[in-house]
């Protein structure tokens, strides 16, 4: 998949071009029936299809204390929305003086620099522009000005509950893996860069990978049986969610920590993406290191069994 920083970037070689346009955190079903409805206009047109989102959560600029977790890290949307048949996607760097350009000006700005627009895909609550001023009746309007076909796509409803984000990050938090799968559209999984961490689980004896998973929505806190995927190879895992009560009993950080069974080698800066099968256990402090070593000895063995 084509990544470009800027709209002047897509050569379109005279060809239309049909952009679906939103933030898709997670990629859930709502937000593929609009990245498809985009696939099919270009197909129907010779078009190019393209996907627009940012680079963050524009909350994350606007309205910092109002900023959600997020279900997926930025490089887990990407392989998502690519996994779907994009082969071209704009994202745009969102900071705070992208945030005060107005609605109208951000969409003709997008049809100056592209060279025209065929179609624009949005959700039909999509609010953008300067303020949230921006929503589907000012594309509609601007569309048929400006010759381009708007399409409004209503919220998908999964037993008569509708999608959304918000009700995906609420199952993850219940850890109820079924409901954020079913809206996802695929298996829930958690997704990182692995980095340093003090090293602990090697003197232990059941070395852990520490993912970087700053500013993403988790499962409750626990012990679980997971599959992960790193360097293109799928392993056995047992993963830890928590705030490590025998170790650091008062640190507000929660740390997510893989460990792959039968698994030797350097994954420093690589990219983990964790899949959960099944929880062990709640997260539990011990009276000393012997007794949460033995502890992890078993909760090894009980995920042999079971994965």
């Amino acid at each position: 998949m084509r990544i470009l920083r800027a709209p002047r970037e897509l050569q379109t070689g005279g060809r239309k071009v049909c952009l679906a346009i939103g933030f898709f955190d997670g990629v859930h079903v709502g937000h593929q029936q609009i990245i498809r409805q985009t696939l099919v206009d270009a197909r129907q047109q010779d078009a190019i299809a393209a996907v627009i989102t940012f680079d963050r959560h524009p909350a994350t600029v606007v309205a910092p204390e109002r900023a959600p977790a997020l279900i997926y890290s930025l490089s887990q949307k990407l392989r998502t929305i690519e996994s779907l048949g994009v082969d071209t996607l704009l994202l745009i760097h969102f900071d705070e003086t992208f945030s005060r350009q107005p609605g109208e000006q951000f969409v003709r700005s997008l049809h100056r620099e592209i060279g025209g627009i065929h179609s624009l895909c949005v959700g039909a609550n999509f609010k953008f522009g300067h303020n949230r001023g921006g929503n589907v009746a000012l594309l509609e309007s601007l569309g048929t000005e400006l010759h381009f076909r708007v399409h409004a796509m209503a919220a998908v409803a999964l037993d008569g509950v509708v999608v959304s984000s918000t009700r995906v990050r609420e199952a993850i938090r219940k850890g109820d893996f079924d409901v954020a799968g079913q809206m996802l559209g695929r298996a829930y999984s958690l997704s990182g860069r692995v980095i340093e961490g003090d090293r602990l689980g090697h003197q232990l004896g059941f070395p852990t990978a520490n993912l970087d998973v700053a500013g993403l929505v988790l499962p409750p806190n626990g012990v679980y049986t997971a599959r992960a995927l790193v360097k293109n190879r799928q392993h056995a895992a047992v993963l830890n969610i928590g705030h490590r009560p025998t170790i650091r009993p008062s640190t507000p950080e929660r740390r997510v920590e893989v460990h792959l069974l039968d698994f030797q080698g350097d994954l420093y800066g690589e990219e983990m993406e964790v899949l959960f099968v099944e929880k062990l256990r709640d997260e539990q402090r011990f009276g000393s290191l012997d007794e949460l070593k033995a502890r992890i000895g078993r909760d090894i063995a009980s995920a042999r069994e079971r994965l």
